[in-house]
């Protein structure tokens, strides 16, 4: 046989055990009844079969502990699927409080990743070992899917939509990363690789890259350029809400119904500000369908992100302010 063949790829993540072991389960019960039933079947057409064109079938009774036997069993087993298969997908579909974003773009033919530090890759991800990491994903174009088979990770990637995906990587080394939905005529060739680096070797490599400002500082910019300042206002009320503290929190539209501010919810206001208008603003706000891209969108949506409130500052102790004018200088009053 083959040394290089292997009947599951590499686990290099903590979710790819509980994975795969739940794979084997359901894998075993179908083979186990599967094999079962057909012996059956031929065991009982041999036994059962008619030896002569004169016999007549015999009564058969009814057997109650067989009967409850073949419920009660697969009901069992089928919950055991159902409650094994249920942890699985909630733990695959909650990252940590504490995972590290990267943000990831599909276009045809390629994957675009972004580093909140502000590196950028082409169908390569650096992460390091040991850390759970957070995707935020979105298409250019067409339908991708970005899987990573030794994390068994396969999530699709739509356009016009933020998909999120996580996976804690506990093998260090260089692992495929592939597109895994037609996507056009070089979909074989949108291939690339995940890096998992020692923690010290990932922050060398993040220190030593070309990778400039951060996203958060590049989205301040173009914030700036593209003149949001002048009606987002954080010194005075402005015509439009301010966003001092925004993401996360909840909104009151002019509906009357309430969302959260999250990525889906920044990027549909810059793209159609008209879908959700806060409740006391009026729909003024012009839209930027076309004028910016989908990494310029991320950026943006990282400033939002920044933006937290600023603590106010603690009232004067009773007599301070007396105090501080006794001890000016004469001529400074």
């Amino acid at each position: 046989m083959n040394p290089q063949f292997q009947l599951f790829p590499d686990q290099a993540s903590a979710t790819a055990v509980h994975l795969d072991h739940l794979t084997i389960y359901l894998l075993s019960i179908a083979a186990f009844f599967s094999t079962l039933i057909f012996a059956l079947i031929f065991f009982f057409a041999v036994k059962y079969r008619r030896r002569s064109g004169h016999e007549r079938v015999s009564e058969i009774g009814h057997a109650l502990p067989l009967e409850i036997a073949w419920s009660v069993i697969p009901f069992v087993l089928m919950m055991i699927m159902f409650t094994w298969g249920a942890s699985v997908f909630f733990e695959m579909s909650r990252p940590p409080d504490d995972a590290m974003n990267i943000y990831v773009v599909g276009k045809q033919w390629m994957w675009k990743t972004q580093h909140l530090e502000g590196q950028r890759e082409i169908n390569e991800l650096h992460v390091p070992l040991g850390r759970p990491v957070r995707l935020t994903m979105t298409s250019e174009d067409v339908i991708h899917s970005f899987y990573m088979p030794a994390f068994r990770v396969k999530f699709d990637v739509l356009p016009g939509k933020y998909t999120t995906a996580w996976f804690n990587p506990t093998r260090p080394g260089k692992y495929h990363l592939f597109c895994a939905e037609y996507c056009g005529t070089l979909h074989s060739g949108m291939i690339g690789w995940i890096h998992v680096m020692e923690p010290a070797e990932y922050e060398r490599w993040l220190a030593g890259g070309a990778g400039g400002e951060s996203l958060a500082s590049s989205g301040q910019k173009l914030f700036e350029y593209l003149a949001c300042a002048n009606c987002h206002r954080t010194d005075k009320p402005g015509r439009c809400p301010n966003l001092t503290g925004l993401f996360g929190s909840k909104v009151q539209l002019t509906t009357g119904e309430t969302v959260t501010a999250d990525e889906a919810y920044v990027r549909e206001s810059i793209l159609n500000p008209g879908a959700k208008v806060v409740a006391g603003y009026q729909n003024i706000m012009p839209t930027f369908q076309g004028q910016v891209t989908e990494e310029d969108l991320l950026q943006l949506i990282e400033y939002v992100k920044s933006l937290a409130k600023q603590p106010a500052p603690p009232p004067p102790a009773p007599g301070a302010a007396r105090a501080a004018r006794r001890a000016e200088p004469k001529q400074n009053r």
